[in-house]
Parts: C-alpha cells; structure tokens; sequence
C-alpha cells in the first residue's frame, strides 16, 4: 500500500504540467462560458477555453449523430459530429487508437489516468487539481462539443478518509445532447451535485459494485438522474445481473450488437434504458 502511496504522488507531480496539452494552452480565454443546455439550474459564467477559433461561433448547435463507443474498463470513445474525439477515464490501455484529441483523467487508479498521454493528444484535462487541494473546474470547447465537470470526492489509501474533490463527473455538451461520464464515484450525490450536473440525456455508470459504489447506491443515483440511456462501466469482473435486476422495474433493459451506439436528440427511447455492450455482457 506504501508503494501505492508513493506511485501516486509521483503520478500526480507529472500530471500537474498536463492539464491542457497541446494547441489548446496556447488558446487565451474567451469572455464568458458558453451557456449550458444541460444544467438545471442558472450560474454565473466564467471564463472558457477555446480549442479552436471556429468554436465561439456556435459550439453547440450541430444537429446531428454522436457516436459513442465501450472501449474497455472506464474508456468510451465519443465522436461528436464534427469528428471530434474523446476517450474518457483515459489510461492509454484503451481507447488510444486511433488517437483521441480530447482525454479525460480521474486519479482513483492508474487504470484511470497516465503520465505518459501521446502527445498527439491535444486536450488533456485531469479530473482533480494537481498542484492543488481545490477543486479543479473545467470549461473548454472543442469545435462542437462544450465539456465541463462536476467533481466529487474520493476514498483515501492513506487512512481510509475522503480526499475531497478528487474526482470529476464530465459533462459533454454535443448535438443537443447533454452525456455525462460519473468517473470513479465513491459517494451518493447531494442535492447541489445534481443541480451542477443538470440534465442527463446519456449517462456512463460504474457498475463494479463496490470499488466505487454498491450496486444498491449506484442504483439509487441512476434512478434519481432518469437518463434515457445508461451505459454500465467499470465492471471488474462482477456480475452485471445484481445491478441490473435493482433497475429492471423502471429500466428496460438492451443488450447491444457490438460495442458502438450513433444517436441523435431526436432518436431517445422514450422509456429510461440500460445498453449493455457486447464486450460488457458476458462478463461475470
């Protein structure tokens, strides 16, 4: 466990210069945030990083299909219409190829996160403050897609505490649809997570059981955020069945042909669903 210890902030001393890599440092901060479609309720805005100069014309308004893709462990690849992609909870043991322009990182694990991203990545932002005890607050827009995170604490291998803030829930705003990947949680969520996180259209849940949280608890939050869509991760080799018989009376339940699922606003099942990829079924 020591060593664990010692990895680990070892790790984190790296990624404290990897926050924003790439094109995306050099770009100075625009005037306000752009305005969120997913949140519930109204914030003030402050500032956003533009990835690039066409994004503050109209970062959010491309009508069309997004693809979201189960790579392994925590990873989803999302492709958003303009041919942005995004690989989440990024270690660089999935999801790495072809390469991502966007990674996300939560420090639980170093399943979770890599000192090493390629540096063909353009956009690496961590789900914790490196440098820092505070909260780390992203807003960045990347051509058609406006990604922010809500963060939540996580257990402690040093005494069996919380370190507060070390995790973040990411939100990506894309083609009307607001999906949300919930990282390596550890904890219910209060009353003011849901309001920061607002709506969820499509929603990535771990379903380990008990790394995270037990399938009772994660039950009890999928349930309160009423996604249309649930994407299970995190799987760790337990059975998926315990979780998702907890969600079968108000969830209807699918398992996919292949791992990719392309969706548009306009095609939500009308009745809340569980996708279970095809690499994620017959786990157990």
């Amino acid at each position: 466990m020591r060593s664990m210890r010692a990895l680990t902030a070892a790790c984190l001393a790296v990624l404290s210069g990897l926050v924003v890599a790439g094109p995306a440092r050099a770009q100075e901060p625009g005037g306000e945030k752009p305005p969120s479609q997913c949140l519930a309720v109204a914030q003030a805005l402050p500032n956003v990083i533009y990835a690039s100069a066409s994004a503050a014309e109209n970062p959010l308004a491309v009508p069309d299909a997004v693809t979201i893709t189960f790579a392994g462990h925590s990873t989803y690849r999302i492709e958003t219409p303009a041919g942005v992609t995004i690989a989440t909870d990024f270690s660089g043991l999935y999801g790495a190829v072809p390469v991502p322009r966007v990674v996300t990182m939560n420090r639980a694990h170093t399943s979770h996160y890599t000192l090493t991203p390629d540096p063909a990545i353009e956009v690496v932002l961590p789900g914790w403050d490196p440098e820092s005890p505070s909260p780390v607050e992203h807003h960045v827009v990347v051509d058609d897609v406006y990604i922010r995170n809500v963060t939540t604490d996580i257990r402690s291998w040093a005494d069996g505490g919380m370190i507060p803030d070390a995790n973040s829930i990411f939100i990506f705003e894309v083609a009307g649809l607001c999906i949300g990947h919930l990282g390596h949680l550890h904890h219910a969520l209060t009353d003011a997570h849901y309001a920061e996180i607002g709506r969820l259209d499509i929603v990535m849940v771990p379903v380990d059981g008990g790394l995270t949280l037990s399938h009772t608890g994660m039950a009890e939050i999928t349930s309160r955020l009423r996604s249309s869509i649930v994407l299970p991760m995190h799987l760790r080799g337990t059975v998926l069945d315990n979780f998702l018989s907890k969600m079968s009376g108000e969830f209807a339940i699918r398992y996919m042909d292949g791992n990719s699922l392309t969706i548009t606003v306009r095609d939500l099942p009308k009745r809340p669903t569980i996708m279970v990829p095809e690499n994620l079924a017959f786990r157990g």
